[in-house]
């Protein structure tokens, strides 16, 4: 079993649709979306190819593989159109025998820990910048952004499979990894 992992698609149908080809290339069975899903919010641009609601056309279908997080720019409004829960602020898995916690990072990050939760990897956006960083026994993992990279970083997305993580950029192109 294979998952896809990405972060802060902000509404862009053309990136939505780059993340969704390599889903499919990648013969994965779900994907994790760690929130910021329709909309761009106040401190971005607009994205290349702006068009929630392509994107919410795109991604309804696929609502038995996806398990999502709220974001900091997700609103009521998007659950109305959305056919998968995107209110939940964060999840906690158990996934090839490792607690994962997801979580969007606004409030929950490396420099936040969490409180409530004790698991061995935290995986998060918000940032826009990948992220692969241990502190106090935990990983911090972060795909970056399909959509807007901030920092120089790629539009990237990360795999997880039962060898570990590993971060990717939009093409498939794999440029970093972390084995369990």
């Amino acid at each position: 079993m294979k998952y896809i992992i990405a972060s802060d698609i902000h509404g862009s149908a053309l990136y939505c649709g780059k993340l969704l080809e390599r889903y499919k290339a990648e013969c994965a069975e779900g994907i994790l979306l760690l929130g910021d899903v329709l909309y761009h919010g106040p401190r971005n641009d607009l994205p290349e190819g702006y068009a929630p609601k392509e994107v919410i056309a795109m991604l309804n279908p696929l609502k038995s593989d996806i398990l999502c997080v709220r974001g900091n720019c997700e609103a009521e409004v998007d659950q109305m159109v959305l056919d998968f829960d995107v209110t939940t602020q964060h999840r906690s898995l158990s996934l090839f025998n490792h607690e994962i916690l997801m979580t969007h990072g606004h409030h929950i990050n490396i420099d936040a820990p969490p409180t409530e939760f004790n698991p061995e990897f935290v995986l998060y956006g918000h940032t826009h910048v990948p992220l692969k960083a241990q502190k106090d026994g935990v990983w911090y993992l972060n795909p970056g952004s399909v959509t807007i990279p901030k920092n120089g970083s790629a539009h990237s997305y990360m795999t997880l499979d039962e060898g570990g993580f590993t971060w990717k950029t939009i093409d498939g192109e794999e440029y970093d990894r972390l084995e369990f």
